[in-house]
Protein backbone atom coordinates (compact mmCIF):
# COMPACT_ATOMS: atom_id res chain seq x y z
CA UNK A 1 0.00 0.00 0.00
CA UNK A 2 1.65 3.05 -1.38
CA UNK A 3 0.81 6.27 0.75
CA UNK A 4 0.33 9.39 -2.23
CA UNK A 5 -0.67 11.90 -0.46
CA UNK A 6 1.92 14.54 0.70
CA UNK A 7 0.20 15.94 3.78
CA UNK A 8 -2.24 13.63 4.93
CA UNK A 9 -2.10 14.78 8.50
CA UNK A 10 -2.86 18.42 7.92
CA UNK A 11 -4.77 19.65 11.08
CA UNK A 12 -4.20 17.13 13.25
CA UNK A 13 -2.71 17.51 16.62
CA UNK A 14 0.01 15.43 17.75
CA UNK A 15 2.47 14.89 20.67
CA UNK A 16 5.73 12.98 21.43
CA UNK A 17 6.74 12.64 24.55
CA UNK A 18 10.29 11.70 24.61
CA UNK A 19 11.64 13.47 21.17
CA UNK A 20 14.52 15.09 21.81
CA UNK A 21 16.96 12.51 20.02
CA UNK A 22 16.84 9.33 17.77
CA UNK A 23 13.10 7.14 17.29
CA UNK A 24 11.48 10.34 18.92
CA UNK A 25 12.68 12.91 16.62
CA UNK A 26 12.33 11.23 13.67
CA UNK A 27 8.92 10.07 14.50
CA UNK A 28 8.31 13.95 15.14
CA UNK A 29 9.45 15.08 12.06
CA UNK A 30 7.60 12.51 10.06
CA UNK A 31 4.51 13.57 11.44
CA UNK A 32 5.48 17.47 10.72
CA UNK A 33 6.24 16.44 7.36
CA UNK A 34 2.78 14.81 6.83
CA UNK A 35 1.33 18.26 7.82
CA UNK A 36 0.59 17.44 11.66
CA UNK A 37 1.09 20.02 14.54
CA UNK A 38 3.74 18.43 16.58
CA UNK A 39 4.59 19.31 20.53
CA UNK A 40 7.70 17.79 21.38
CA UNK A 41 8.85 17.18 24.96
CA UNK A 42 12.00 16.05 26.54
CA UNK A 43 14.51 17.28 29.76
CA UNK A 44 17.33 18.42 27.04
CA UNK A 45 16.78 22.18 26.05
CA UNK A 46 19.33 24.80 25.38
CA UNK A 47 20.08 25.25 29.07
CA UNK A 48 19.64 22.56 30.77
CA UNK A 49 20.79 18.62 29.71
CA UNK A 50 19.18 15.45 31.21
CA UNK A 51 20.61 12.79 33.02
CA UNK A 52 21.72 11.01 29.56
CA UNK A 53 24.44 13.43 29.30
CA UNK A 54 24.36 14.58 25.86
CA UNK A 55 23.84 18.76 25.34
CA UNK A 56 24.10 17.81 21.52
CA UNK A 57 20.64 17.50 20.78
CA UNK A 58 17.63 19.39 22.42
CA UNK A 59 13.70 19.23 22.27
CA UNK A 60 14.00 22.92 20.30
CA UNK A 61 16.13 21.71 17.60
CA UNK A 62 13.64 18.58 17.16
CA UNK A 63 10.74 21.45 17.12
CA UNK A 64 12.71 23.62 14.16
CA UNK A 65 13.39 20.52 12.45
CA UNK A 66 9.64 19.64 12.49
CA UNK A 67 8.81 23.21 11.53
CA UNK A 68 11.32 23.15 8.66
CA UNK A 69 9.97 20.30 6.72
CA UNK A 70 7.19 23.26 5.40
CA UNK A 71 4.38 20.83 6.08
CA UNK A 72 3.90 20.71 9.93
CA UNK A 73 5.01 22.69 12.96
CA UNK A 74 7.13 21.66 16.00
CA UNK A 75 6.26 23.21 19.66
CA UNK A 76 8.57 22.43 21.96
CA UNK A 77 8.00 22.18 25.87
CA UNK A 78 10.33 20.92 28.24
CA UNK A 79 8.72 18.28 30.54
CA UNK A 80 9.97 15.40 32.51
CA UNK A 81 7.55 12.81 32.28
CA UNK A 82 8.03 11.57 35.48
CA UNK A 83 6.67 14.58 37.10
CA UNK A 84 2.81 14.46 37.38
CA UNK A 85 2.86 18.00 37.95
CA UNK A 86 4.69 18.99 34.14
CA UNK A 87 2.84 16.36 32.30
CA UNK A 88 -0.47 18.06 33.58
CA UNK A 89 0.92 21.31 32.64
CA UNK A 90 1.77 19.69 29.23
CA UNK A 91 -1.74 18.35 28.75
CA UNK A 92 -3.32 21.34 29.61
CA UNK A 93 -1.76 23.88 27.58
CA UNK A 94 -2.33 21.42 24.52
CA UNK A 95 -5.91 22.01 25.52
CA UNK A 96 -5.69 25.46 26.07
CA UNK A 97 -3.92 25.84 22.51
CA UNK A 98 -5.38 22.85 20.05
CA UNK A 99 -8.65 21.68 22.40
CA UNK A 100 -7.92 18.28 21.43
CA UNK A 101 -5.48 15.89 21.10
CA UNK A 102 -5.53 13.31 17.83
CA UNK A 103 -1.74 11.72 18.18
CA UNK A 104 0.01 10.55 21.32
CA UNK A 105 3.33 8.91 20.65
CA UNK A 106 5.32 7.50 24.22
CA UNK A 107 8.44 7.04 23.56
CA UNK A 108 9.98 7.87 26.87
CA UNK A 109 13.24 6.28 27.95
CA UNK A 110 16.62 7.92 28.33
CA UNK A 111 17.81 4.72 29.75
CA UNK A 112 20.75 3.76 27.60
CA UNK A 113 23.32 5.10 30.35
CA UNK A 114 22.29 2.61 32.51
CA UNK A 115 22.69 0.06 30.25
CA UNK A 116 26.39 -1.05 31.25
CA UNK A 117 27.59 -4.17 32.28
CA UNK A 118 26.58 -3.96 35.76
CA UNK A 119 23.28 -4.50 34.00
CA UNK A 120 23.29 -6.58 30.58
CA UNK A 121 23.96 -9.85 31.34
CA UNK A 122 24.12 -10.01 34.92
CA UNK A 123 21.03 -11.77 37.24
CA UNK A 124 18.37 -9.45 38.79
CA UNK A 125 19.90 -9.59 42.64
CA UNK A 126 23.23 -8.58 40.68
CA UNK A 127 21.96 -5.45 39.45
CA UNK A 128 22.28 -2.27 41.52
CA UNK A 129 19.14 -1.94 43.22
CA UNK A 130 19.30 1.73 42.52
CA UNK A 131 19.59 1.29 38.38
CA UNK A 132 16.63 -1.31 37.79
CA UNK A 133 14.55 0.73 39.75
CA UNK A 134 15.72 3.88 37.50
CA UNK A 135 15.19 1.77 34.25
CA UNK A 136 12.02 0.90 35.24
CA UNK A 137 10.79 4.68 35.98
CA UNK A 138 12.54 5.61 32.69
CA UNK A 139 10.79 2.94 30.86
CA UNK A 140 7.46 1.78 32.30
CA UNK A 141 6.37 5.03 35.06
CA UNK A 142 7.03 7.51 32.64
CA UNK A 143 4.81 5.70 30.01
CA UNK A 144 2.20 5.15 32.92
CA UNK A 145 2.19 8.55 33.93
CA UNK A 146 1.64 10.24 30.40
CA UNK A 147 -1.19 7.62 29.00
CA UNK A 148 -3.19 8.52 32.08
CA UNK A 149 -2.93 11.98 31.90
CA UNK A 150 -3.06 12.95 27.95
CA UNK A 151 -6.09 10.32 27.41
CA UNK A 152 -8.65 12.23 28.11
CA UNK A 153 -7.90 14.62 26.14
CA UNK A 154 -7.16 12.36 23.21
CA UNK A 155 -10.51 10.58 23.07
CA UNK A 156 -11.64 13.85 21.92
CA UNK A 157 -10.40 13.11 18.85
CA UNK A 158 -12.80 11.47 16.46
CA UNK A 159 -9.72 8.74 15.90
CA UNK A 160 -7.50 9.00 18.44
CA UNK A 161 -3.86 7.04 18.49
CA UNK A 162 -1.77 5.79 20.71
CA UNK A 163 1.77 4.66 19.86
CA UNK A 164 3.92 2.94 21.91
CA UNK A 165 7.60 3.11 21.01
CA UNK A 166 9.83 -0.09 22.70
CA UNK A 167 12.89 -2.50 21.83
CA UNK A 168 11.53 -5.60 20.32
CA UNK A 169 8.17 -7.04 19.10
CA UNK A 170 5.90 -9.28 20.78
CA UNK A 171 7.19 -12.35 19.00
CA UNK A 172 10.83 -11.22 19.34
CA UNK A 173 10.45 -10.30 23.14
CA UNK A 174 8.86 -13.86 24.06
CA UNK A 175 12.90 -14.26 25.08
CA UNK A 176 14.72 -13.02 28.04
CA UNK A 177 16.03 -9.76 27.03
CA UNK A 178 19.03 -10.44 28.75
CA UNK A 179 18.09 -8.54 32.24
CA UNK A 180 15.28 -8.65 34.28
CA UNK A 181 14.40 -4.38 34.18
CA UNK A 182 15.57 -4.06 30.99
CA UNK A 183 13.13 -7.11 30.19
CA UNK A 184 10.00 -5.20 31.71
CA UNK A 185 10.77 -2.27 30.41
CA UNK A 186 10.71 -3.24 26.95
CA UNK A 187 7.76 -5.93 26.76
CA UNK A 188 5.59 -3.59 29.74
CA UNK A 189 4.71 -1.06 26.53
CA UNK A 190 3.58 -3.93 24.59
CA UNK A 191 1.26 -4.66 27.18
CA UNK A 192 0.09 -0.91 27.63
CA UNK A 193 -0.94 -0.74 23.86
CA UNK A 194 -3.14 -4.55 24.04
CA UNK A 195 -4.38 -2.69 27.20
CA UNK A 196 -5.13 0.57 25.56
CA UNK A 197 -6.30 -0.87 22.35
CA UNK A 198 -9.01 -2.57 24.79
CA UNK A 199 -9.77 0.85 26.31
CA UNK A 200 -9.81 2.99 23.30
CA UNK A 201 -11.60 0.97 21.14
CA UNK A 202 -15.20 2.46 21.72
CA UNK A 203 -13.66 5.81 20.74
CA UNK A 204 -12.81 4.49 17.60
CA UNK A 205 -9.29 4.73 19.00
CA UNK A 206 -6.06 2.63 17.84
CA UNK A 207 -3.10 1.80 20.48
CA UNK A 208 -0.25 -0.10 18.80
CA UNK A 209 3.39 -0.79 20.12
CA UNK A 210 6.22 -0.25 17.41
CA UNK A 211 9.56 -0.88 17.28
CA UNK A 212 12.65 -0.44 15.47
CA UNK A 213 15.44 -2.31 14.47
CA UNK A 214 19.00 -1.64 15.16
CA UNK A 215 18.83 2.03 15.80
CA UNK A 216 21.28 4.71 13.77
CA UNK A 217 20.23 6.30 16.35
CA UNK A 218 22.72 9.81 17.85
CA UNK A 219 24.42 7.84 20.32
CA UNK A 220 24.79 4.81 18.74
CA UNK A 221 26.54 6.50 15.81
CA UNK A 222 28.83 8.43 18.70
CA UNK A 223 29.23 4.94 20.24
CA UNK A 224 31.13 3.29 16.99
CA UNK A 225 32.70 6.80 16.41
CA UNK A 226 31.16 7.58 13.00
CA UNK A 227 28.16 10.00 11.61
CA UNK A 228 25.38 8.90 9.25
CA UNK A 229 27.09 9.81 6.49
CA UNK A 230 29.97 7.11 6.65
CA UNK A 231 28.08 5.03 9.30
CA UNK A 232 29.27 1.49 7.34
CA UNK A 233 32.25 1.83 8.68
CA UNK A 234 31.30 0.49 12.15
CA UNK A 235 30.36 -2.44 10.34
CA UNK A 236 34.22 -3.35 10.64
CA UNK A 237 33.60 -2.94 14.51
CA UNK A 238 30.22 -5.23 14.54
CA UNK A 239 28.58 -6.93 11.17
CA UNK A 240 25.55 -7.06 12.84
CA UNK A 241 25.46 -2.97 12.32
CA UNK A 242 25.03 -3.91 8.46
CA UNK A 243 21.59 -4.29 9.53
CA UNK A 244 20.61 -0.93 11.08
CA UNK A 245 18.12 1.46 9.96
CA UNK A 246 18.09 5.16 10.38
CA UNK A 247 15.24 6.66 12.88
CA UNK A 248 13.40 8.19 9.94
CA UNK A 249 12.57 4.51 9.08
CA UNK A 250 10.19 3.96 12.05
CA UNK A 251 8.91 7.24 11.72
CA UNK A 252 7.79 7.29 8.26
CA UNK A 253 5.95 4.19 8.67
CA UNK A 254 3.96 5.65 12.18
CA UNK A 255 3.39 8.63 10.00
CA UNK A 256 1.74 6.45 7.08
CA UNK A 257 0.03 5.14 9.49
CA UNK A 258 -1.17 7.85 11.23
CA UNK A 259 -2.54 8.57 8.01
CA UNK A 260 -4.61 5.24 7.58
CA UNK A 261 -8.14 5.43 7.74
CA UNK A 262 -8.20 1.73 8.62
CA UNK A 263 -5.88 1.39 11.40
CA UNK A 264 -7.87 0.27 13.89
CA UNK A 265 -8.88 -2.93 12.26
CA UNK A 266 -5.20 -3.38 11.00
CA UNK A 267 -3.08 -2.52 14.26
CA UNK A 268 -5.42 -2.35 17.54
CA UNK A 269 -3.73 -3.38 20.20
CA UNK A 270 -0.87 -5.07 18.03
CA UNK A 271 2.89 -5.26 18.48
CA UNK A 272 4.23 -4.19 15.04
CA UNK A 273 8.00 -3.08 13.59
CA UNK A 274 9.43 -0.57 11.47
CA UNK A 275 9.86 -2.84 8.87
CA UNK A 276 6.42 -4.69 9.08
CA UNK A 277 5.17 -1.06 8.83
CA UNK A 278 7.39 -0.46 6.06
CA UNK A 279 6.30 -3.34 4.29
CA UNK A 280 2.53 -2.57 4.25
CA UNK A 281 2.61 1.09 3.81
CA UNK A 282 5.38 1.05 0.88
CA UNK A 283 7.73 3.51 2.56
CA UNK A 284 11.28 2.82 2.10
CA UNK A 285 14.51 4.05 4.78
CA UNK A 286 16.67 7.29 3.70
CA UNK A 287 18.75 5.12 1.54
CA UNK A 288 15.98 3.71 -0.13
CA UNK A 289 16.56 0.32 1.69
CA UNK A 290 13.94 -2.22 3.57
CA UNK A 291 15.83 -3.31 6.25
CA UNK A 292 13.94 -6.01 8.83
CA UNK A 293 16.32 -6.55 11.91
CA UNK A 294 14.08 -8.72 13.61
CA UNK A 295 13.65 -11.56 11.22
CA UNK A 296 17.89 -11.21 10.52
CA UNK A 297 18.04 -12.17 14.16
CA UNK A 298 15.61 -14.67 14.28
CA UNK A 299 17.49 -16.52 11.23
CA UNK A 300 20.59 -15.85 12.76
CA UNK A 301 19.61 -17.53 16.41
CA UNK A 302 17.98 -20.11 14.52
CA UNK A 303 21.40 -21.24 13.55
CA UNK A 304 20.77 -20.30 9.85
CA UNK A 305 23.92 -18.77 7.55
CA UNK A 306 22.89 -15.54 6.56
CA UNK A 307 24.02 -11.96 5.41
CA UNK A 308 22.57 -8.50 6.15
CA UNK A 309 22.23 -8.19 2.83
CA UNK A 310 19.81 -10.77 2.56
CA UNK A 311 17.43 -8.54 4.75
CA UNK A 312 17.86 -5.44 3.74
Amino acid sequence: MEHTTNTPLTGRIALVAGATRGAGRALAVELGRAGATVYVTGRTTRTRTSEVGRSTETIEQTAELVTATGAGSGIAVPTDHLAEEQVRALVERIDREQGRLDVLVNDLWGGEHLMTGSVFGKKSWETPLADGLRILELGVRSHVITAALALPLLIRSQAPLHVEVTDGTAAYNRRYRENLYYDLAKTAPIRIAFGLGEELAEYGGTAVAVSPGFLRSEQMLAHFGVAEANWRDAVAQDADFGIAESPYYLGRGVAALAADPDRAARWNGKSTSSAELAEVYGVRDVDGSRPDVWAYFEAKAAGRAVTVDDYR
